[in-house]
C-alpha cells in the first residue's frame, strides 16, 4: 500500500492514512448494499445496474487522476457507491432468470468470473504498479466499464417479475422512506468505521470508536423498529425472520468472516512470521483460487440434484477443517503446508457462496427478490468486516495473554532458560564473539524466538476462533429445510 500510496506528482501518504483509501469505499459501498434491493425495484434492475456500472467507471477514471489524498477518498467513496449495487442487481436477474434446477449452474459460471479477480487481481495489479503507476490500477477500469455498458444493454432484458414488481409499487405513489435511508446510511456506516478502525485506535479507549459505535448501535436498532411499522420500508426487516433466508443469512455471514479474514491473515502471517515476500505470500493463495474456479461448475451441477442445506453443511465443514490445519503451524512450516490449508478451503466455498444464495431465495416473491439479493450481500461484506475485526482484535489481546505467561519462564533462576542462555553463548563463541559479547547475543535470541512463539501462539488462536464459525454454520445449515428444486423460473 506504501507504494501505491505514492503519486509521481509526489504527494505520499503513511500507511495508517493509507487505509481510509480502503475504509471509505466500504462504507459506502455496506451503505448502497442495503438500499440496492428498493432502489432497484424502483428504478428497474437493468437500469439500476447499468448506472452503477457508470457511475463507478467515472468514479475509477476520477480515481486515476486523483491529484491528494482527500480527493482520493472523495473519489473512493463515489467508486464505493457504484460497486455496491452491481452485485445485488447481477444476482437478483440471475435468480428470476432461471428455474431453481439451473440457477445454481447460472450462479456457478458467474462465480468464476468473480473468483478470478483475487486470483489475477494482486498479480496484475503488481505488475501494472511496476510497470507503470499505481494510477492505471484504477484507470483500467474505464474500457471495461464502458465494453459492460455496451453488453448489458444490448443483451440483458427486465425480467417480467422484477418489472411487475415496480409498476405496483410505482401505482401507488412513490413514497421514500427518508428516515429509514437515514437509519441505514448511519447505522451501517458507523459500524463499518468501528469494525475497520477499531483495533487500530485501541477499540473503546479511544472516544471517536465510542461515538461511532454508539451511533450504530442506536440507528441500527431504531432501523429495526422503524422498518417494520413503515409501510413502505426501504429495507424488509422480515425477510431475516423468515427461517430459510435468516439462515442462509447467518451462514453467509460465517463465510464472508471466515474467506476475508484468512485472506488478509494468512499472507499477514507468512510475511511477518516466516519471512515470505509479498509474491511469495501471494502464490500461497493462487492455487486456491484455481481449485475454487475449477469447483464452481461442479457445485453448480449439484445443486440440481442434491439438497442446498447439505452443500452448505459439507461446505461449512471443509472450512473448519481448513482452519484447524492451519492450528497445526510453526515456525518451520513449509510453502505446501500453507497453500494446502487455502486449498482445502477453496474446495468449501461453492460448496458454500452457490448454494447460499440459491436457497436464500427460495420462498421468496418476486417482487421481494431485489430485496433478498441485498441483504445476502451484506451479509457477506459485514461478515467480512467483523471476521477482520475479530481476529485483529484476538491477535492483539492472545499476544498479551502468551507473553505474560511465556516470560514467567525467562528468568535467571529458571534452569531451562539457564542451559538456553549457556547453549547459545557457546554457540556464538564457536561463531567467532567474545564472551561478553556471546552472552549479549544469546539473550537476544532467546528474546526473538520468544516473540517468535507469542505470535504464533496468537495466530493459531485466532484459526481456532475461524474454526469454531465453521462448525456453527453446519448446524445452522442443517435447520434449513429442503427446497423444491424442480420449480419452474419466476421471472418469465
Amino acid at each position: 500500500m506504501s507504494r501505491c500510496a505514492t503519486s509521481p506528482v509526489g504527494w505520499r501518504v503513511g500507511i495508517d492514512e493509507s487505509t481510509y483509501i480502503i475504509t471509505s469505499y466500504l462504507v459506502s459501498n455496506a451503505i448502497v448494499l442495503s438500499i440496492s434491493g428498493w432502489l432497484s425495484t424502483v428504478i428497474g434492475r437493468r437500469r439500476f445496474y447499468m448506472i452503477c456500472v457508470a457511475i463507478f467507471t467515472f468514479a475509477s477514471l476520477l480515481c486515476g487522476f486523483a491529484w491528494n489524498l482527500e480527493a482520493l477518498v472523495l473519489f473512493r467513496i463515489l467508486q464505493g457507491l457504484g460497486g455496491g449495487g452491481m452485485a445485488t442487481s447481477e444476482q437478483a436477474i440471475l435468480a428470476d432468470s432461471f428455474p431453481p434446477h439451473k440457477r445454481g449452474q447460472a450462479f456457478a459460471i458467474y462465480g468464476i468470473a468473480v473468483v478470478v479477480a483475487p486470483v489475477v487481481g494482486p498479480t496484475l495489479g503488481g505488475w501494472i504498479t511496476d510497470t507503470y503507476t499505481w494510477h492505471w490500477i484504477f484507470l483500467i477500469n474505464v474500457p471495461m466499464g464502458l465494453l459492460s455498458l455496451f453488453l448489458v444493454g444490448m443483451l440483458v432484458k427486465e425480467p417480467s417479475g422484477a418489472e411487475m414488481a415496480r409498476q405496483k409499487l410505482l401505482s401507488k405513489g412513490l413514497r421514500v422512506d427518508y428516515v429509514g435511508f437515514a437509519l441505514v446510511a448511519i447505522g451501517l456506516g458507523s459500524l463499518e468505521f468501528v469494525l475497520d478502525e477499531g483495533q487500530r485506535n485501541d477499540w473503546f479507549g479511544s472516544n471517536v470508536i465510542v461515538a461511532f459505535a454508539c451511533a450504530a448501535a442506536f440507528c441500527l436498532v431504531a432501523l429495526v423498529v422503524w422498518e417494520l411499522i413503515v409501510e413502505d420500508p426501504i429495507i424488509d426487516i422480515r425477510l431475516l425472520g423468515q427461517r430459510q433466508f435468516g439462515g442462509c443469512f447467518l451462514a453467509m455471514l460465517g463465510t464472508g468472516a471466515i474467506v476475508i479474514a484468512t485472506t488478509q491473515v494468512l499472507p499477514q502471517l507468512l510475511q511477518t512470521e516466516l519471512s515470505y515476500t509479498a509474491f511469495l505470500a501471494g502464490l500461497v493463495l493462487s492455487p486456491g483460487g484455481l481449485v475454487t474456479m475449477a469447483m464452481m461448475p461442479i457445485t453448480g451441477k449439484l445443486i440440481g440434484s442434491v439438497q442446498p442445506k447439505y452443500l452448505i453443511a459439507t461446505g461449512a465443514a471443509i472450512a473448519a477443517f481448513s482452519m484447524w490445519h492451519l492450528t497445526g503451524i510453526t515456525g518451520d512450516i513449509n510453502y505446501g503446508y500453507a497453500a494446502m490449508s487455502r486449498i482445502y478451503l477453496a474446495v468449501g466455498l461453492p460448496l458454500l457462496f452457490l448454494p447460499i444464495t440459491t436457497a436464500s431465495y427460495d420462498g421468496i416473491s418476486p417482487d421481494k427478490t431485489n430485496q433478498a439479493s441485498a441483504l445476502i450481500n451484506v451479509a457477506r461484506n459485514l461478515g467480512g468486516s467483523m471476521g477482520v475485526a475479530m481476529v485483529q482484535t484476538i491477535l492483539a489481546q492472545r499476544q498479551q495473554f502468551h507473553q505474560s505467561r511465556l516470560v514467567e519462564h525467562i528468568a535467571p533462576s529458571d534452569i531451562g532458560y539457564q542451559q538456553t542462555i549457556d547453549m547459545m553463548t557457546r554457540f556464538f563463541q564457536a561463531k567467532g564473539s567474545n564472551a561478553s559479547d556471546a552472552a549479549s547475543q544469546a539473550i537476544a535470541w532467546v528474546g526473538q524466538t520468544l516473540q517468535r512463539q507469542i505470535d504464533l501462539l496468537a495466530y493459531i488462536d485466532a484459526f481456532w476462533s475461524l474454526a469454531i464459525i465453521g462448525a456453527l454454520m453446519v448446524v445452522v445449515a442443517l435447520s434449513l429445510r429442503s427446497i423444491d428444486l424442480k420449480a419452474p423460473a419466476r421471472g418469465h
